[in-house]
């Protein structure tokens, strides 16, 4: 079963989590100083907020898949949208170890499709603190290989 990934940039965290957690009504599953997010079952979504967004607003969409094969079944979906995907193995990013895919729509909107291996205690990758103005792990369109990106 897929879930409907969700991340927002926002201006004030404190602020953005307790609107969130009003009307979802709960407190966030993760809570750290730059990042919240909530694992919700009704409607089943994972939607995450942050602080390092280029802006504020939706930072990206996306869907968390269960397993390997969901993985691979979702490959095969996105290389059928005749987009540039790029592929992340072992990732580390928003607090979290993934394998993952990205693939941008026609209007430049970033999509992740990915598999959550473990949690991990820092946001980014090899455990550096990527800037706060750097945008949540999505690699640049320039960087095919995305070698360069938090995850």
């Amino acid at each position: 079963m897929k879930r409907f990934h969700v991340h927002v940039a926002v201006n004030e965290l404190a602020e953005s989590v307790r609107f969130y957690s009003a009307v979802f009504g709960s407190a966030p599953s993760v809570q750290r100083e730059d990042y919240a997010k909530w694992m919700l079952a009704d409607p089943k979504i994972n939607f995450a907020i942050s602080k390092r967004g280029s802006q504020p607003g939706v930072d990206h969409l996306g869907f968390q898949v269960e397993d390997d094969s969901e993985l691979s079944n979702m490959r095969g979906r996105l290389e059928a949208a005749d987009r540039s995907l790029v592929e992340q193995t072992d990732r580390s990013c928003c607090y979290a170890k993934s394998d993952k895919y990205w693939i941008t729509d026609p209007q430049g909107i970033a999509w992740e499709t990915f598999h959550t291996l473990a949690s991990i205690p820092v946001f980014g990758e090899d455990g550096k603190q990527p800037q706060a103005s750097s945008s949540c792990c999505i690699p640049t369109r320039t960087d095919k290989a995305a070698s360069a990106s938090c995850c």
